[in-house]
C-alpha cells in the first residue's frame, strides 16, 4: 500500500466539495488521519445540482452502488444537455450536447463529414441531433440503461439534490472511512515562519494542526485568502455574476425527463433539472443588464408554475491561480467558480482532488509537482472557461440588436484557442485537427465542440447554400435514422433507479 503523503489531513468547509475530497483522500490514504472542519452556521450554496459522467466515476471509486445513494438524494439520470433558445435561425432552435457514447463511433464521422459540408455552402443536414443516440434517447424521455440483450452503452451523469448529496458523503466518509467530523468556527489561518499553514484556530482559540490542509470553504477561501493567492478573473469574457434560484413541485406520474435543460432568456440562461420529489430552477444573468427583482420576475414568468421561495446568490467568475499553495489544496468554491452552464462543478472537483492525489503518490509533495500539478488544473479551468466562452460568443439570438446577446457575440477576450477553433469552423479547415493539435479533446471532445457549433447553426445562410455537387458524397441520412431509431428501441423510459438498472 502507498505511504500517505501525510499523516494529517485538515479540511476546512463540508458541502458536497468538500465531503467528495474528505472520501477521495480516506479512501486513497489509508494510513492518514482526515479530520473535517465544519461550521454549523453556514449551509450548501447547492448552485448546480447535475452533474457530468465523473460522478458516476466517483460513486464507483468509492464501490457506492446507484442503488444505496439514488433513492437517498432523490437523483434522476442525465444524458446531456438540451439547449433552447440560443439560436433564432430557423431548424436550429434548440440542440443536444450528449455525454460521449460508445456508438458515436458509428455516425460521429458522418455528423463531421456533413457539418464541414455545410460549412462551406453545401445544403446538406448537419443538425447533431439527427447523427447521436443521446439526443434520441432524451427526446423521448429514455434512460440510460439498454436491454441486457443490447451489447452498448451510453455515458450518463445524473441530476441530485444537492443537500442530500452531501449528507450522504458526511455519513460515507465518518462511518466507512473514518473520517473525523468537527462542528467548529474557524477565526483565524495561522502560518508558520515558512509560510505553510501551521494550524486553525477556532472561535474558542483551540488550535487545529495539520500536515495538509483542504480549502473548501466556499467563495470565503478563507485558507487562500489567508496565503495571499491571486485570483484570476474571467469577468472579461464571462458576463454572467448573478443568479436567482427556486424549486418548483414535480406532478404526480408526470414522465422525468433524463436531460437538464438551459434555456436562453432576456440576460442569461435559466436551468431545469428533474429530481425525483421537485424540480429545481435557476436563472443565471448579468447584473449589468438585469436587476434581483427583473431576473426573478422573468424566472418566475418562464417557469409559469408555482414557484417556491427564490434564492438570490452573488459570485465572481473566475479561478486561483495556484489551486496548490504552501501545504493547501483549495477545492470547490474555494478555487473557482464557473457558472453551471455544463455541469463541471463536481467534474472539477474530482478531477482536482485525484489529479493530486495521483501526482504527489508518483512524485511526492516536492516544489516541481505542486508546480505542474497547477499548471494542468489552471489548464483545465481554462479549458471549461473556452467551451463556456464559446456558449456566447457563437450564440445566434438576433431579437436585441443591441442587447446582452449582441454584446456576448462581439466579446474579443477570446483565448488563441477558441481563436483557432473559430478560425477554423469559419473557413471550412479541420477542426477535429484543429482540437487534437491543441490537446483540447482532454476538456472537450471534438463531437463537443461540433454539437456547440452545428447546434447553433453557425453556418452560411439558407439562400447562400448549393446542392451537393460531385466533389461531396451525402451521407445516408435514412440508414442513420434507422440504425440509431433501432439502437434507442433497447433503452426503456426513464425513470428514478430501480433494481433492473443493475441487470
Amino acid at each position: 500500500m502507498t505511504e500517505p503523503r501525510a499523516s494529517h489531513v485538515v479540511i476546512l468547509g463540508g458541502g458536497t466539495a468538500g465531503w467528495i475530497a474528505a472520501c477521495l483522500i480516506a479512501q486513497r490514504w489509508r494510513d492518514a488521519r482526515v479530520t473535517m472542519i465544519e461550521s454549523p452556521e453556514i449551509g450548501i450554496v447547492g448552485v448546480g445540482e447535475g452533474s457530468t459522467p465523473q460522478l458516476k466515476h466517483l460513486f464507483d471509486t468509492l464501490g457506492i452502488a446507484e442503488a444505496e445513494w439514488m433513492p437517498a438524494c432523490d437523483a434522476t439520470y442525465k444524458l446531456g444537455i438540451g439547449f433552447e433558445g440560443w439560436s433564432d435561425r430557423a431548424g436550429y432552435e434548440r440542440y443536444f450536447h450528449p455525454f460521449p457514447s460508445a456508438l458515436d463511433v458509428h455516425t460521429a464521422g458522418q455528423f463531421f463529414y456533413h457539418a464541414r459540408a455545410r460549412r462551406t455552402g453545401r445544403d446538406v443536414d448537419a443538425h447533431p441531433d439527427r447523427f447521436l443516440l443521446p439526443a434520441r434517447l432524451a427526446a423521448a424521455a429514455r434512460g440510460p440503461h439498454p436491454d441486457p440483450s443490447f451489447p452498448f452503452e451510453v455515458s450518463y451523469g445524473y441530476h441530485f439534490d444537492a443537500h442530500k448529496i452531501g449528507a450522504f458523503l458526511a455519513r460515507h466518509a465518518t462511518e466507512t472511512l473514518g473520517v473525523v467530523h468537527l462542528q467548529r468556527r474557524i477565526a483565524e489561518i495561522e502560518r508558520s515562519a515558512d509560510g505553510d499553514v501551521a494550524g486553525l484556530v477556532d472561535a474558542d482559540g483551540e488550535r487545529i494542526t495539520g500536515d495538509l490542509f483542504v480549502d473548501s470553504s466556499g467563495f470565503r477561501s478563507m485558507i487562500h485568502s489567508a496565503l495571499e493567492v491571486p485570483f484570476v478573473s474571467y469577468a472579461d469574457a464571462l458576463f454572467n455574476d448573478r443568479a436567482v434560484v427556486m424549486p418548483t413541485p414535480r406532478a404526480a406520474g408526470e414522465a422525468v425527463p433524463s436531460q437538464t435543460r438551459a434555456t436562453a432568456l432576456s440576460a442569461g440562461w435559466a436551468w431545469h433539472i428533474p429530481l425525483t420529489t421537485r424540480d429545481g430552477n435557476g436563472y443565471v444573468y448579468s447584473s449589468r443588464h438585469l436587476s434581483e427583482g427583473e431576473a426573478e420576475a422573468e424566472l418566475r414568468a418562464h417557469l409559469g408554475a408555482e414557484a417556491g421561495d427564490a434564492r438570490h446568490l452573488k459570485f465572481r467568475i473566475g479561478r486561483v491561480r495556484d489551486s496548490w499553495s504552501h501545504n493547501a489544496l483549495a477545492v470547490g468554491l474555494a478555487q473557482g467558480f464557473l457558472e453551471p452552464l455544463e455541469a463541471t462543478a463536481l467534474h472539477l472537483v474530482i478531477a482536482t482532488v485525484e489529479a493530486f492525489l495521483d501526482m504527489v503518490d508518483a512524485s511526492g509533495a516536492t516544489p516541481e509537482t505542486r508546480t505542474a500539478f497547477n499548471t494542468r488544473i489552471a489548464a483545465r479551468y481554462d479549458g471549461v472557461r473556452d467551451y463556456i466562452v464559446a456558449h456566447y460568443r457563437l450564440n445566434q439570438r438576433h431579437d436585441d440588436p443591441t442587447g446582452y446577446w449582441a454584446q456576448a457575440r462581439a466579446i474579443d477576450a477570446l483565448s488563441d484557442d477558441v481563436k483557432a477553433l473559430m478560425s477554423a469552423w469559419f473557413t471550412g479547415a479541420d477542426l477535429t485537427a484543429v482540437i487534437d493539435r491543441a490537446g483540447l479533446s482532454r476538456y472537450y471532445s471534438a463531437i463537443s465542440w461540433h454539437c456547440l457549433m452545428a447546434g447553433y447553426g453557425t453556418f452560411p445562410d439558407d439562400a447562400r447554400l448549393v446542392p451537393p455537387g460531385p466533389d461531396i458524397d451525402p451521407v445516408d441520412m435514412p440508414r442513420i435514422d434507422d440504425f440509431l431509431n433501432r439502437c434507442a428501441l433497447n433503452f426503456r423510459p426513464h425513470a428514478p433507479y430501480s433494481p433492473e438498472d443493475a441487470a
